[in-house]
């Protein structure tokens, strides 16, 4: 990148506003080079071309509050809490050389290595410490510019990553991409003598810039479009949901009211065949439940919105309603 630097802070911890703003600054700051860092309360951020449906765990996610969102970049999905630093570097493609990705990983790599970590770049653009993943890398080019962002596991809840990205590949058949999960580490950690998270931003500002930067803020004009850009792009759900494709899936769960198996095919994020099948002591044929669920979004939220609906005890008998909803989602 250029020498000097513009450094921008989001000022904010929502992760549709910040890439929002991120977007902005891609597309309308088309001079100089740019340096983001920024933080996200409680989020999963999917990869552009990612089924939400193969990637979260949804009856945790919705659990524990945690927002789904889909960046404009490719790669996996990664769980962003406040103990999580991102970085996005902003600037001419054209200046970083045959191999773009580690024009921008090597500065890292720098950085983490000046903090006493056996810090490289490895596969696609991770960086590693001591063979655990402390930071996954992805990129896009908009016209003459190049957004290249990635992680900083500083001293993240790993229990809940694992949890919140956790479910089983096996039973999804599609042609979307599936996330690699390596093996994850905070640098907190790692580090020789500690500090926190505020001490590590002020390092890694000062290391991936060289010290020469310059603070910049946004207009209120500027902001206003940047509102704009999370209402019309990152706070839409048909935008988060993405080009769900066709898949199916079928789960089954044996509860003490009996055995449930739930089938179901999906397109555009949308249940167009369902189908269930047990030995739990139905009073009514299922027919109606079926048929309701057919054109539901495959989200907890609008599957529960069904059920309460209809007699479900009547259906599934001493199998309640949770632990059918587990079958499905779970």
């Amino acid at each position: 990148m250029d020498k000097t630097v513009f450094y921008i802070q989001t000022g904010s911890v929502e992760p549709d506003y910040n890439l929002a703003l991120e977007e902005y600054i891609l597309t309308h700051r088309t001079a100089g080079s740019y340096l983001l860092l920024w933080q996200n309360d409680n989020a999963i951020i999917l990869g552009q071309n990612q089924n939400m449906a193969a990637e979260i765990d949804p009856l945790f996610v919705r659990a524990h509050q945690i927002r789904v969102v889909r960046r404009s970049t490719g790669g996996g999905a990664v769980y962003h809490d406040l103990g999580n630093l991102n970085y996005s570097f902003i600037t001419d493609w054209d200046v970083c050389g045959e191999d773009v990705g580690q024009s921008f990983v090597l500065p890292v790599v720098r950085a983490l290595r000046e903090l006493g970590l056996a810090a490289e770049g490895s596969g696609r653009n991770d960086i590693l410490v001591e063979e655990k993943k402390v930071s996954g890398t992805a990129q896009r080019i908009c016209g003459s510019r190049i957004l290249h962002h990635g992680t900083l596991l500083f001293d993240s809840d790993l229990d809940v990553l694992s949890c919140a990205l956790k479910t089983d590949p096996e039973k999804f058949q599609t042609k979307n991409i599936r996330s690699v999960r390596s093996r994850v580490a905070n640098i907190r950690q790692m580090l020789k003598s500690d500090m926190d998270l505020d001490s590590f931003r002020d390092h890694m500002l000062r290391s991936l810039t060289r010290g020469q930067y310059v603070p910049q803020s946004l207009s209120a004009r500027e902001l206003e479009a940047v509102e704009q850009i999370r209402a019309d792009k990152y706070g839409n759900p048909a935008w988060n949901r993405g080009r769900e494709g066709h898949y199916t899936l079928c789960n089954r769960r044996r509860w003490s009211g009996g055995s449930v198996e739930f089938c179901a095919a999906v397109d555009g994020g949308l249940m167009t065949e369902v189908a269930f099948f047990g030995d739990f002591l139905s009073a009514r044929p299922l027919d109606e439940l079926v048929q309701a669920l057919r054109g539901c979004p495959f989200l907890p939220g609008a599957v529960e919105a069904v059920f309460k609906r209809q007699p479900i005890n009547e259906y599934f008998g001493a199998v309640s309603m949770a632990q059918v909803m587990e079958t499905i989602f779970g």
